[in-house]
């Protein structure tokens, strides 16, 4: 029933229901949310009701709801997984994300399956070989250029997916082993300690120091709203807003703003068009700044840049808002052309560096009264982290959401009907056996059809026409022309719930050749499902997971396109350069590698 146009899908995070329900009410063509178990948020798991009750509030707009099971999983918790994947299957999932390649040789149900950007999809051959096996999407690695995404566009028909918002994970996703050496606390189950958020000293092989408890690992968020046509270009699909850990008003404000940025995107080109239905409505003006944000990176969408990472605080900063221009009796003078409200939260660094922070209790004009004065100097840059008058809006109802029906007021022999076409040309009709009657005042009687039958703000959607044919107005009661439309926009309900767009893929197993021969830990095999896999598919070693291993000495704890040499200037090229150097956390020293050749960093354990 929809057109032949290119669907583009806006993808939104939901840490649990209420921010599930707030994305697909502010926008989202989709959502992903974490199973009861084995995502890779161990934090942000939800009951089976919830997600059912999630999956059908989403499917009255056609939007669809993915799940993540995206940990790699021990022998004994497969039989688990298996079962709560039919589980989801038989509540509407519409897709599974997952990293562990076990799954596949389980008996799944026809469910789309979506390889997590922790199975490190970066390379050509590696794409091509998840397509072969039956994968139907792959969320990109987001270290990619446009011109990398564009090249795998060309090799595979698979569906692209990426990151363009949200916090960055530091290393290859799925190749990050620094939490379970040094907390025993495995990325790849869920249970991330954020080493990379953590300060360091970095030194040199000759002790000299580059950075003093700084956090170089700590990378900016991802902002890609800029870069949104050219990822069309570049043949992405769906555009991922990271964020399951994050609250409703995050959710909200993130969501509203790349669903207005790919609007005006699609509006300006033909053969493009939303995945889901309907038409979003807010009542508030998004900005990424106003909530959760530590800075802005676009990363390597458009090759190597410095100032990826924010060296003083992993924290949220919040939006600039100006420099201190003097200070008073309880009081600072800061020239912003933001408006600032009792209860907003600001913060600035300190003397040394350190992120320091107040509430403001009054606001004169230029005279900003805060909670504390401590440290607040003339020269300091203030930033607002906490936006009392935007939590407000965000907190409200601020968005609405409906679908565009044309609705049709006619005789039949007998009595009346209404007829309803939504913007997907589901259409319904319900037929009423009543006595005509003439109205004596028909300019009346005209108005109270139209309202009545228009009348639909307790229902998803919005009358866009009404076409009364009658050419002498009949009188109809109110209670009548209620009870008309009730019953047909009940119908149409139906039949749109009939007529839901679904994909289904049945797995076959097959021998189509992994790209290598042998496989070490960070393959992340942690089953004897996941080795039968993969030996199937020609590999003839197989080193296990580092989550059964004791000893990680030796071992490349994080694989990163981020190279400190690049970013405090000590880059030689493709030629590398003598230099070793150490990250410390005051305790362990780890040693750096780098692979010049293909511009990367690797952080070793001791």
């Amino acid at each position: 029933m929809t057109s032949a146009r290119t669907p583009l899908e806006l993808l939104s995070p939901a840490r649990d229901l209420e921010c599930g329900l707030a994305a697909i009410n502010h926008g989202a063509d989709a959502v992903y949310i974490g199973a009861p178990k084995f995502g890779a948020r161990a934090a942000a798991g939800n009951p089976l009701k919830d997600i059912a009750e999630l999956i059908s509030h989403a499917h009255r707009y056609w939007a669809r709801v993915y799940i993540t099971l995206n940990t790699i999983l021990y022998d004994s918790e497969l039989k688990e997984a298996s079962s709560l994947i039919h589980q989801l299957y038989d509540a509407g999932a519409d897709a599974l994300i997952i990293q562990d390649m076990g799954l596949l040789e389980l008996d799944l149900p026809p469910i789309l399956l979506f390889a997590s950007t922790q199975t490190h999809n970066y390379d050509i051959e590696k794409i091509q070989f998840l397509e072969r096996v039956g994968i139907q999407r792959v969320i990109l690695a987001r270290e990619l250029s446009l011109k990398q995404v564009s090249e795998i566009r060309k090799a595979t028909s698979l569906e692209l997916e990426f990151f363009v918002h949200g916090a960055l994970c530091v290393s290859f996703s799925g190749q990050c082993y620094f939490s379970q050496a040094a907390m025993g606390r495995s990325a790849n189950r869920g249970e991330c300690a954020q080493m990379c958020r953590l300060p360091y000293t970095l030194t040199d092989s000759r002790g000299n120091v580059l950075a003093s408890n700084q956090h170089v690992l700590s990378l900016k968020d991802l902002n890609l709203s800029d870069y949104l046509a050219g990822l069309i270009d570049a043949g992405v699909t769906s555009f991922k807003i990271e964020g399951r850990l994050k609250e409703p008003s995050y959710v909200k404000n993130i969501t509203a703003f790349y669903r207005a940025k790919l609007d005006a995107v699609i509006e300006t080109r033909e053969g493009l068009r939303p995945s889901s239905s309907g038409k979003t409505t807010f009542f508030f003006i998004p900005d990424p700044e106003r909530t959760f944000n530590r800075g802005a990176t676009d990363y390597f969408i458009r090759g190597r840049k410095h100032r990826l990472v924010s060296l003083q605080t992993p924290k949220s900063v919040g939006k600039l808002l100006g420099t201190v221009q003097s200070v008073g009796n309880g009081f600072f003078v800061l020239p912003t052309s933001s408006e600032l409200h009792n209860g907003d939260g600001i913060c600035f660094f300190g003397e040394n560096d350190e992120l320091m922070g107040s509430n403001i209790n009054r606001v004169e004009e230029s005279r900003i009264f805060p909670n504390s004065m401590e440290g607040i100097e003339p020269g300091a840059i203030v930033y607002r982290n906490y936006d009392h008058e935007f939590g407000q809006l965000l907190a409200s109802d601020s968005a609405q959401r409906t679908v565009d029906i044309d609705l049709t007021f006619d005789e039949t022999p007998d009595g009346f009907q209404l007829l309803a076409v939504d913007e997907d040309r589901n259409e319904a009709t319900h037929r009423l056996v009543h006595p005509k009657e003439i109205a004596r005042n028909p300019t009346a009687a005209l108005e109270t059809i139209r309202t009545q039958l228009s009348k639909l703000g307790e229902t998803i959607f919005n009358a866009k026409s009404l076409t009364i044919v009658p050419k002498q107005v009949p009188f109809l009661p109110v209670g009548v022309l209620n009870q008309l439309r009730r019953d047909c926009i009940a119908a149409l309900i139906v039949e749109r719930t009939r007529n839901i767009p679904q994909q289904v893929k049945t797995i076959v197993p097959n021998n189509f050749p992994f790209p290598h021969k042998r496989l070490d830990y960070s393959a992340n095999i942690v089953n004897e499902k996941a080795v039968a896999f993969y030996t199937r598919h020609g590999v003839e070693e197989i080193e296990k997971g580092l989550e059964l291993q004791n000893d990680s000495s030796g071992k490349i704890l994080m694989t990163t396109r981020h190279c400190l040499k690049f970013q405090f200037d000590l880059c030689r090229g493709d030629k590398g350069g003598a230099e070793e150097l150490f990250l410390s956390d005051g305790r362990t020293s780890y040693k750096l590698d780098f692979d010049c050749e293909q511009c990367v960093m690797k952080i070793v354990a001791p």
